[in-house]
């Protein structure tokens, strides 16, 4: 018999942790310019109550069941999450086409004005990338053009796209120098194959690239929507070189943090796909905290994976972010049981052998249980926010998204 676990996300007294975190994010977030973009987590100040089951039997599917909206106003989602496999390929099925022109184009913009960048940028283009954010993209934008009327995508549709996957690979780039990761993916970094200067120079000029055709699409929101996320991500990068090895860290810092380096590109590009359907600007704000929560969501697992995954599986060394003193949320649960994970992550793994006795230590201690948790309740409340959008194929994949990221921890 498969394990039930029943997670009130909203209007209800919570045991866990993160009862406090939805009240600390919404008062912080309600004193500062994030307030309109992050309103917690969780759906902190919702009026709507979602509840989730999480089924963690071996099976060979994955099933979605939405009710219906009940009298007294709320809502119920329910999650089968089941063991198998999901196939990217097979969600994505519906905009393939899409994501064909989009690697067609992407090679002509970054590669029309220099060689050497377009070496560099194949590189990682071509490192097994899912394309998971240009083809969130296509999928919002045909739920939400059928919403409109829309027969075909825009222009705009199709280069909001192509900038949303420039700014993630300039991104991906920066982030290895920083982290001077020597793999991406199971292969070489830029940086490591050309240098740290072609590496820099290759992200900026995409940055810049993608800046420059964002400005051609001549809608303020979307522009404004997506230069906030380039500098999300400094303040991400900032964030967290300030706490590296600090074990009074808190979850809500962590979240926030997550939010700038992962969430933010993700958000922006669903709520810019609906804006250029033309739907209501209630439909553009549902599909921005869809990408929220599955950018948060899709962190979280991340940050798992770095615990249970081996190094031939995540394609860098296992343990790496605590290594570098990046705390994520499975150390910081375990850090609330254990005391003597504290001294040997603020001793910086000076002694042999002490990197994998923290790992074993956050393992034993419910970190990563109660991280799986908190990415479980973020995808809950993505299937929530999809629940504006027509039935079909193009939601019914987007709902597929979510399950695909609790998948890889079941």
């Amino acid at each position: 018999m498969a394990s039930l676990t029943m997670v009130d996300l909203v209007g209800c007294a919570s045991t866990s942790s993160n009862a406090s975190l939805d009240r600390y994010l919404w008062r912080k977030t309600m004193h500062s310019s994030v307030s309109k973009r992050f309103h917690g987590v969780r759906g902190a100040g919702r009026l709507v109550t979602c509840r989730c089951r999480l089924d963690s039997a071996r099976c060979r599917s994955i099933s979605i069941k939405s009710a219906d909206t009940r009298p007294n106003g709320t809502s119920e989602v329910m999650l089968n999450v089941k063991r198998g496999q999901i196939s990217l390929a097979k969600v994505f099925e519906v905009v393939a086409d899409d994501l064909l022109i989009l690697n067609q184009n992407l090679k002509s913009i970054v590669g029309a004005e220099n060689p050497v960048l377009m070496s560099a940028a194949e590189q990682i283009f071509g490192a097994g990338g899912k394309r998971m954010r240009p083809a969130l993209v296509f999928l919002v934008s045909r739920a939400t053009a059928q919403m409109s009327g829309l027969k075909e995508l825009t222009t705009n549709h199709r280069r909001l796209a192509e900038i949303i996957e420039m700014i993630h690979t300039a991104s991906l780039i920066h982030d290895d120098v920083l982290d001077e990761s020597d793999l991406r993916r199971g292969k070489e970094t830029v940086h490591q194959l050309y240098g740290t200067r072609v590496a820099v120079l290759a992200g900026d000029f995409m940055f810049a690239q993608s800046s420059w055709y964002l400005a051609n699409l001549e809608n303020l929101e979307v522009i404004k929507l997506i230069s906030q996320v380039i500098k999300d991500f400094a303040s991400g990068e900032i964030k967290q070189a300030s706490s590296l090895f600090d074990c009074d860290v808190k979850l809500e810092e962590y979240l926030i943090k997550s939010y700038y380096k992962t969430a933010s590109l993700v958000a922006a590009s669903t709520k810019g796909s609906a804006i250029f359907s033309g739907v209501h600007s209630s439909v553009s704000e549902s599909m921005f905290e869809y990408g929220k929560n599955l950018g948060l969501s899709f962190q979280v697992v991340d940050d798992i994976l770095d615990f249970t995954q081996s190094a031939e599986q995540l394609g860098k060394p296992a343990g790496s972010d605590l290594a570098k003193g990046n705390l994520t949320a499975p150390v910081i649960f375990a850090l609330e049981k254990e005391p003597k994970l504290r001294d040997i992550i603020e001793s910086e793994f000076v002694e042999e052998g002490s990197l994998q006795h923290a790992i074993d230590l956050v393992q034993r201690c419910g970190g990563i249980q109660r991280a799986q948790e908190l990415a479980k309740e973020q995808a809950v409340t993505a299937i929530q926010n999809l629940q504006c959008l027509p039935q079909g194929s193009f939601r019914s994949a987007l709902e597929e998204m979510v399950l695909y990221n609790l998948e890889r921890i079941e």
